[in-house]
C-alpha cells in the first residue's frame, strides 16, 4: 500500500468540493467538528457529508487554518472577501488521488474513542491478570470507563480465563472480517497496552509509520468505524465486543430539542401549535422540521410542498449547479426558504 501523505488535505478537498461553492470557508471546519448548530446539521443531508461530520471533534481553528492557507498557495481554492471560495481545476485534479477510506462520522460522532478506551482497559486488565499481576496503572484515566470495565470483568467471569480466550478470538475474527487495511490494523494494535507493554504515543506511531500525526488518526477513525460496523453488522458472532460497543451508535440522530419538536408534529401539531407549545419561535420549529426530514425516511415532504413544486426544485438545483437558497429561490420565488430547505434536506430520496 502507497504511504496516505496529506490525507487531511484530501478529505479537506472532498468537503469543499460536496459544498459546491455555496458555503464560506469555515463550513467544513464546523463539519469536521461535528457542530450541533442548524446550519450545520442541515448542511450534512444537504450536500451530503454524513460520513465527514464529527470525524474530528478537537481540531484546532490553528490547524484547520493552516491546511485552508497550503490549499490557497497551491492553488487549489481561492478565497473571495465575503469569505466564499471558488474551487479550482487543479483542485479537482488532485481529487482523483482520494484514498479510499470510508467514515460514519453522522452514526459514531466520536463514540469510537469510547469503544476503543473500554476495549484498551480490558486488555491491559485481562494480561496483568495472566500475569498474576493485578495491580497497575489503568492506561485510561476517566472514571466513567474505569467502572464500567470493572462491571463488565466482573459481569463475564474474568477470573476463569475464559474470557480472556473468548475476546482474542473475536478480536482477531472481527478486525479480519473488517474492511481494513494492513496499515490500519497495525496502527490499531499498536495503540494497545499490555503486561510489561506500552501502547505507542501518536508521535512514536508518526516516527514508524512516517505519516502525518494528522493522517495517523484520521487512519485511526476509519479504521474503528469499520471495525465498529463489523461488530453491529454480525453482532451474534461477537458478543464480547457487542457489549463493548454498547451506546456508541448514535440511534436517534435528532438533537435533543428537534427530537421533542418531532414527538409533538408526529403526534399532530401543526408547525405553529409546536410554537405555542414549545414557546421557541416559528424559525427555530422549521429548524427541527428540516432536521427531521434529513434524518426520517419515511418523512413525506409533500405535506408541505407539490410534488409539481418539488420537480421545479429538483430542476433548477440540476440546471444551475447549485443548492443555494437565494439562487433556488429566484427561480421559484413562490415557494419559501423553509420549504426549499426542506426539499434540500431529503435530497434524491423523494421515489424512496
Amino acid at each position: 500500500m502507497e504511504d496516505l501523505i496529506l490525507l487531511f488535505r484530501q478529505i479537506l478537498l472532498q468537503i469543499f468540493h460536496n459544498f459546491n461553492q455555496d458555503r464560506t470557508i469555515s463550513a467544513p471546519f464546523h463539519l469536521l467538528r461535528g457542530k450541533r448548530s442548524g446550519q450545520t446539521m442541515q448542511d450534512v443531508g444537504i450536500y451530503h457529508l454524513h460520513s465527514y461530520f464529527g470525524i474530528l471533534p478537537k481540531l484546532s481553528r490553528a490547524k484547520y487554518d493552516q491546511a485552508v492557507s497550503e490549499l490557497v498557495n497551491d492553488q487549489l481554492l481561492f478565497v473571495k472577501e465575503d469569505g466564499f471560495y471558488e474551487f479550482t481545476s487543479k483542485a479537482a485534479t488532485e481529487m482523483q488521488e482520494i484514498p479510499n477510506l470510508k467514515f460514519n462520522g453522522w452514526q459514531y460522532r466520536g463514540n469510537e474513542h469510547l469503544f476503543f478506551s473500554r476495549l484498551s482497559l480490558v486488555v491491559q486488565s485481562l494480561s496483568h491478570h495472566a500475569a498474576g499481576q493485578m495491580a497497575f496503572i489503568p492506561i485510561q484515566k476517566d472514571e466513567l470507563v474505569q467502572q464500567w470495565v470493572r462491571n463488565f470483568l466482573i459481569v463475564n467471569h474474568y477470573q476463569d480465563g475464559q474470557l480472556q480466550r473468548n475476546l482474542l478470538n473475536e478480536i482477531r475474527d472481527s478486525i479480519e472480517q473488517a474492511k481494513i487495511d494492513e496499515r490500519g490494523k497495525e496502527i490499531l494494535m499498536l495503540r494497545l497496552s499490555g503486561f510489561e507493554v506500552a501502547g505507542l504515543t501518536w508521535q512514536q506511531i508518526s516516527i514508524q509509520e512516517k505519516l502525518e500525526e494528522m493522517d495517523l488518526q484520521l487512519i485511526y477513525i476509519s479504521s474503528l468505524h469499520s471495525w465498529i460496523n463489523r461488530i453491529f453488522l454480525h453482532s451474534e458472532q461477537y458478543p464480547m465486543l457487542l457489549q463493548l460497543v454498547e451506546n456508541v451508535r448514535v440511534n436517534n440522530p435528532l438533537s435533543g430539542s428537534a427530537f421533542q419538536t418531532a414527538e409533538l408534529f408526529n403526534n399532530g401539531h401543526s408547525i405553529d401549535q409546536i410554537s405555542q407549545i414549545r414557546r421557541l419561535k416559528m424559525s427555530t420549529i422549521e429548524d427541527h422540521i428540516v432536521e427531521l426530514a434529513m434524518n426520517e425516511p419515511l418523512f413525506k415532504v409533500e405535506q408541505f410542498i407539490s410534488r409539481e413544486d418539488v420537480t421545479k426544485v429538483l430542476t433548477a438545483i440540476e440546471d444551475y449547479n447549485t443548492r443555494k437558497l437565494k439562487v433556488l429561490h429566484e427561480v421559484v420565488p413562490h415557494l419559501s426558504y423553509f420549504q426549499l430547505r426542506l426539499i434540500l434536506a431529503r435530497g434524491d430520496r423523494f421515489d424512496a
